[in-house]
């Protein structure tokens, strides 16, 4: 007789257990990078905002991650997963304009940056509380300068590194300076690169607005959104097809209120159903406008000018904003008896900023561009070089790549970001470029003196030091943080610090992020780091889809359908969230459904574990023994779930195998096998030989450890604890399950299906007597395939007399 007390202490499985393993994971630094022999993998991971707490597709991410990074050590992988917090950019001034009640712009620029450096010292460790308590295992939660360390995007090194990929691309003459027609947001103050504009239908006004003809003193009627563009009036045009306006080919319309002369074409952007069918062409309403101007090579009139309000050139409407424009126009148009009518729209379809929402106006200004429309074509051969994990993700990336139009804009004129490190002399026509290596803040330091000098040729004319009596004027703008984040695989990869690191690492292996960011984080890191070190900086990309509610709705504030991981943390615990993200992780459909209830269910799967476990865990783990048909099903069926598990594992695909592996737990462990095999395991009363019984107990344990084992990199707080208290090892150092060649080599007639079956059978017929399944079968006739289960199923289900017949019956009196 064997000592029945449970090794595994504790009824269930309690979120409570949580705390002590992982604070024993931080204080014991079992994830810290330490380079050794083993082959590396890196996770470039997507730094989130530090003054925003994490939200419910973040900590999806940040789980599947983490699933990825404990899997790969468990192969012999030694793992970069560093914890990267932004720190840079728009949002940190916005929360500092919002705290002070100020704009950024009406302050000094030390003291708007000291307004954005007293936000982030007062930024609660809210997000990377919430990593910590998900059992995200970063290589470190602590700052520093080793491989793996937490990192902020503001610090000096890290500054330091994007200023010197501007220098390597400055000198590889792939960054220009131009003043042309950009994106503008009124609302950021900066110019926006098209991939951080996005578009809405925004309900709006058709005002119908009388024009002259000159030569022929006619009205002609044309409808506009935009009626405060007038002043910017460039052509009118209509349709080459549209016959209503073919006699005006040639002609001379002439603006109300400005009374601006303009010619009078056919070009085929006019679109005869919509409005009146002719239209004004101003500088700038929209993208059409801009290509239009470019092709017919008119002279813009900008009316908008850096500040967001109408200029010297709207006239009367100078010193407005756009809004104000619009309503004091229309009243001058109505009043003047020059506006027809005013007719409502569902909906237009309009520019807005990705982050402030505000309506993109189109005005000119100086900016420094990358060059990418030449690197379209190397940009696809990068795509079809990358893996895509979902492949259908990869069409994202290409349909970008060929909506691209023009370069890249890459300076800003905001203040809480890294400085372009650039210093010139106008009246010279010269720059000074820095040496790399240091963090440049060009606005308040001196020029270096040994940095090279370039003419507006781009060619070096010497260095700063042969130029002594020149005055230097530090360059004010700043980077677009998508400039700045583009290097989170550099920076992680010590590139530019460490050469030898680099080259022998390099390229990054996963780049896991959201597809709402494909085209802006994703697309401008293998952009730039291709034409820094001429290759894909990863070899493969991930790509997490959107959470959505229970009924599929997008979550919003104004549903009220939002689930903070906090609250699920605090409710559930890590473990069922954890499970949840796995099982629901299907990169095949659209997107992540999740519900309180969806993330509850996944802690019964916890549960029934922790109730088989305790079971087990009576039991002494035996070597050896008499293995029956019965062990060898078993171990034939974990060796093929975990061989499963590893080659889908290594693809980024959990869903499938812990779908397999929830179902073998609940079904033909728990249910089945585990039934079968009590009563050999206990052998009260000595139907089985000791061979047998050791044989029990040691497919049991055999098989639990296996099961820990595969799902260890998912949830790693409740294998811990049940691996640790029963084999007395640490789990996470384990190696994941390899193929067994003897277990796979089993061979038998019968099939998992018929072997559940006739169990189902037996247990129904008891059932449906309403008798305890305790008592005995009278008779049973099974197939002839499950002969070799024949004493098993004798011992099992009591079952007094047993033959072989082609279909299943019982008889229980």
């Amino acid at each position: 007789m064997f000592n029945l007390d449970a090794k595994l202490e504790g009824k269930r499985w309690e979120k409570e257990l949580e705390e002590p393993i992982r604070n024993a994971w931080k204080e014991k630094k079992d994830f810290v990078f330490v380079e050794d022999k083993r082959p590396v993998y890196s996770i470039d991971t997507p730094p989130p905002y530090v003054n925003t707490p994490v939200h419910i597709g973040q900590a999806t991410t940040y789980v599947l991650m983490d699933m990825f990074a404990r899997f790969r050590r468990m192969t012999g992988f030694n793992v970069i997963f560093p914890l990267g917090l932004d720190r840079n950019g728009l949002p940190i001034e916005m929360a500092a304009e919002k705290k002070f009640n100020v704009h950024l712009t009406e302050l000094s620029r030390d003291d708007a940056i000291r307004k954005c450096e007293s936000i982030l010292a007062e930024a609660s460790a809210e997000s990377t509380d919430s990593f910590f308590r998900l059992g995200i295992s970063f290589n470190s939660y602590e700052k520093g300068d080793a491989v793996g360390d937490l990192y902020h995007t503001d610090s000096p090194e890290y500054r330091s590194l994007t200023q010197d990929t501007f220098i390597d691309m400055w000198e590889k003459e792939l960054i220009y300076e131009d003043e042309r027609v950009n994106n503008y947001c009124p609302g950021c103050q900066t110019t926006l690169a098209d991939a951080e504009v996005i578009y809405e239908d925004k309900p709006g006004f058709f005002h119908n607005v009388r024009f002259k003809v000159k030569e022929t003193g006619e009205d002609i009627i044309i409808g506009t959104t935009r009626p405060e563009l007038i002043c910017a009036l460039g052509m009118i045009i209509y349709n080459p097809e549209d016959d209503r306006y073919k006699h005006l080919e040639g002609k001379t319309a002439i603006s109300p209120l400005y009374e601006k002369e303009v010619p009078i074409k056919a070009h085929p952007s006019a679109e005869i159903e919509k409005g009146t069918g002719i239209m004004m062409m101003c500088s700038f309403g929209d993208l059409t406008d801009i290509r239009f101007f470019r092709e017919m090579q008119i002279d813009p009139v900008i009316c908008i000018g850096a500040n967001g309000k109408m200029n010297e050139n709207a006239g009367f409407l100078n010193g407005m904003s756009v809004k104000e424009a619009r309503k004091m126009i229309t009243g001058e148009l109505e009043k003047n008896g020059l506006l027809i009518e005013k007719i409502q729209t569902s909906g237009h379809r309009t520019p807005i900023c990705e982050r402030s929402k505000d309506p993109i106006e189109f005005i000119s200004m100086s900016e420094f561009y990358v060059k990418q429309i030449e690197f379209k074509d190397d940009m696809r051969k990068i795509a079809d070089q990358v893996n895509f994990f979902h492949p259908n993700s990869k069409q994202i990336l290409l349909d970008w790549i060929d909506s691209v139009s023009i370069d890249w804009p890459i300076s800003r004129r905001r203040f809480y970001a890294t400085e372009v490190p650039l210093w010139r002399c106008d009246e010279k026509k010269l720059v000074a470029i820095p040496p790399k290596g240091k963090y440049h803040q060009p606005w308040k330091d001196d020029v270096p003196k040994d940095s090279i000098v370039y003419d507006e040729n781009h060619k070096m004319v010497g260095k700063a030091k042969d130029f002594p009596d020149i005055k230097w004027k530090g360059e004010m703008r700043v980077f677009d943080t998508w400039f700045d984040s583009s290097i989170s695989p550099l920076y992680i990869l010590k590139y530019g610090r460490d050469e030898k690191f680099f080259e022998k690492h390099s390229p990054c292996t996963l780049r896991p992020q959201g597809k709402e960011i494909v085209r802006t984080w994703l697309y401008y890191t293998l952009l730039k780091d291709y034409l820094l070190t001429g290759k894909p900086i990863f070899r493969d990309v991930w790509i997490n889809y959107h959470i959505v509610d229970e009924k599929g709705h997008k979550m919003s504030k104004s549903k009220g359908n939002i689930i903070n991981p906090k609250d699920v943390l605090d409710r559930f615990g890590a473990e069922p969230f954890r499970l949840w993200s796995a099982t629901e992780g299907n990169l095949e459909r659209t997107d992540f459904r999740c519900s309180f209830d969806r993330i509850d269910g996944a802690g019964k799967t916890l549960t029934k574990l922790w109730n088989v476990s305790r079971f087990i865990s009576m039991f002494p783990q035996e070597s050896g023994g008499k293995l029956t048909a019965s062990d060898k099903w078993i171990l034939k069926e974990i060796n093929e779930i975990a061989v499963n598990a590893k080659e889908q594992y290594t693809v980024y695909n959990f869903h499938e195998p812990i779908q397999k592996l929830k179902n073998f737990i609940w079904e033909t462990f728990a249910s089945h096998y585990v039934e079968m095999a009590k009563n050999r395991a206990y052998n009260q009363d000595g139907e089985f030989s000791e061979a047998e019984q050791k044989a029990a107990c040691y497919t049991l344990h055999e098989v639990l450890k296996k099961v820990l084992k595969v799902l260890a990199p998912v949830t790693p707080f409740i294998t811990e604890k049940i691996y640790g208290e029963i084999y007395e090892g640490d789990i996470h150092k384990e190696k994941f399950p390899e193929n067994n060649g003897e277990a796979s080599g089993f061979k038998f007639e019968f099939t998992t299906e018929e072997v559940m079956a006739f169990n189902s059978a037996v247990w129904k017929a008891k059932k449906d007597a309403n008798v305890s399944l305790k008592n005995p079968v009278k008779k049973a006739v099974i197939p002839e395939k499950l002969k070799e289960l024949e004493k098993t199923f004798k011992v099992m289900h009591k079952i007094e007399e047993m033959e072989f017949g082609d279909e299943v019956k019982i008889l229980l009196q």
